[in-house]
């Protein structure tokens, strides 16, 4: 727990609000990873959709986002009542997403890869609505729980330990149902699966955050224009946003490609959930080790510092077919520790600009923003897996209705490259911003 010595007493959060603000990530992370890691091979490998048009699928519906999530964030700055603007949509936004979730997975099976196809991308599309009313508030509450930085931070790294948890979970959980069960049988047992644990995330949070305080309504911005100025007007987010959305593209080009990783990088599927859990499991260990860093060093040299390491991990990784599995699990434990920085750096920095912009405009800026940030988080990681299918497809990558099929070499080697190199180059892509003089903090 952070020290909270020099935090006014009215600023300082209780131990009840961490725990119940950071389940909602059970939702977010379940979202965030599930579809990433599965539905690419769901397309390919059960309803043999070809490699570059399933990338395809898994992009539009979430381009969708890129226009509705900064609405669902007006819709929410300028939602009032005795709950407050923002834990409403955590629940009914909630339950949406789960119910939608495990439909994702269980299609009508009719045969035709065409019509199978397109009934995933529209359940997906109204899975990323349902998402955006849940993701949106969520993003924004922290600025509105406190006015302290340190404690913004603090939040933030409960809400990354519960996220690594939920990754851990749904990461390595949800192959191992789908493996257990097999088939299609197995995929859509795993979706209502993962659609239990995001109900448990949006119950938790809306519980959880039952005692915060309700933030007073502010005047908030009407309409696309004025969102525009609101965000050309603010450096500081805009600089946060481009390294972020650059290195989400990375994280999703990552998560795509860990099933293919296992399975035709180190030669058996069986190695997934470890790579998973090596993955996101420094998180539970290294967080508070972040938050040291954001206190004596700042928060932007804690992300350099995150961002490096992340990449390093990965760069070890173009060596699968050299190195012993173990040592490759290894190396993406390191990127593990690199993540951890990653997601609790740029949230935490995300709390704080929005604070000072409401304090400077009196305007809400919370939901706004929130949305902004929530659209180019989607979009980046929805641009990964796209680019990994394009990958795929170069190397000659071939697709398959559920039977297993030997792969060339050059499809291997796109696997390891589109898993290691590309992410890492995404990732050091955004250092230039990083050092930008807007996010001194």
């Amino acid at each position: 727990m952070a020290n909270t010595s020099h935090v006014p007493a009215a600023d300082r959060l209780t131990v009840r609000t961490r725990f119940g603000y950071a389940l909602g990530s059970l939702a977010t992370g379940a979202f965030g990873t599930v579809p990433g890691l599965l539905l690419l091979p769901y397309l390919t490998d059960t309803l043999g959709v070809g490699a570059s048009v399933a990338g395809l699928l898994v992009l539009l519906p979430k381009a969708w986002d890129v226009v509705f999530n900064p609405i669902a964030g007006r819709i929410s700055d300028r939602t009032t009542g005795r709950l407050g603007a923002r834990r409403p949509y955590l629940l009914y936004g909630g339950i949406g997403l789960a119910i939608t979730f495990a439909a994702l997975f269980a299609g009508p099976d009719t045969g035709s890869a065409t019509v199978d196809a397109l009934y995933v991308a529209f359940v997906f599309l109204v899975c990323a609505t349902a998402f955006a009313f849940f993701q949106v508030p969520y993003n924004a509450l922290p600025a509105e729980l406190t006015t302290s930085p340190k404690e913004r931070t603090s939040i933030t790294a409960w809400r990354i330990a519960v996220l690594a948890v939920a990754i851990l979970i749904s990461g390595a959980g949800a192959p191992a149902v789908r493996d257990a069960v097999g088939g299609l049988a197995g995929y859509r047992v795993m979706g209502i699966a993962v659609g239990v644990l995001i109900l448990v995330g949006a119950i938790g949070v809306f519980l959880g955050t039952a005692r915060t305080r309700v933030a007073p309504p502010l005047p908030s911005v009407a309409g696309w224009r004025e969102t525009i100025a609101a965000v050309r007007a603010c450096p500081p987010f805009r600089v946060l946003l481009t390294a972020f959305v650059i290195q989400a593209v990375g994280i999703g080009t990552l998560l795509a490609g860990v099933d293919y990783l296992a399975r035709f990088g180190l030669g058996d599927r069986s190695w997934q959930p470890l790579l998973f859990a090596a993955f996101v499991g420094p998180a539970l260990l290294v967080m508070p080790l972040w938050q040291r860093v954001a206190s004596r060093r700042g928060k932007r040299s804690g992300y350099v510092t995150a961002t490096l390491v992340f990449a390093v991990g990965l760069l070890g990784v173009l060596g699968a077919r050299v190195f012993p599995p173990v040592v490759i699990v290894l190396f993406v434990a390191v990127a593990g520790v690199g993540y951890a920085g990653l997601q609790v750096f740029p949230l935490s920095l995300l709390a704080d600009v929005i604070g000072r912009e409401a304090d400077r405009t009196g305007q809400a800026r919370a939901g706004v923003f929130a949305g902004v940030w929530t659209a180019g988080e989607t979009l980046g990681l929805a641009l990964g897996p796209a680019l990994y299918g394009g990958i795929l497809a170069l190397g000659g990558y071939v697709s398959s209705s559920g039977e297993a099929v030997a792969q060339p070499s050059s499809a291997v080697t796109a696997v390891i490259v589109g898993v290691a190199l590309v992410p890492a180059l995404f990732t050091l892509a955004a250092l230039p911003l990083l050092r930008r003089k807007e996010l001194l903090t």
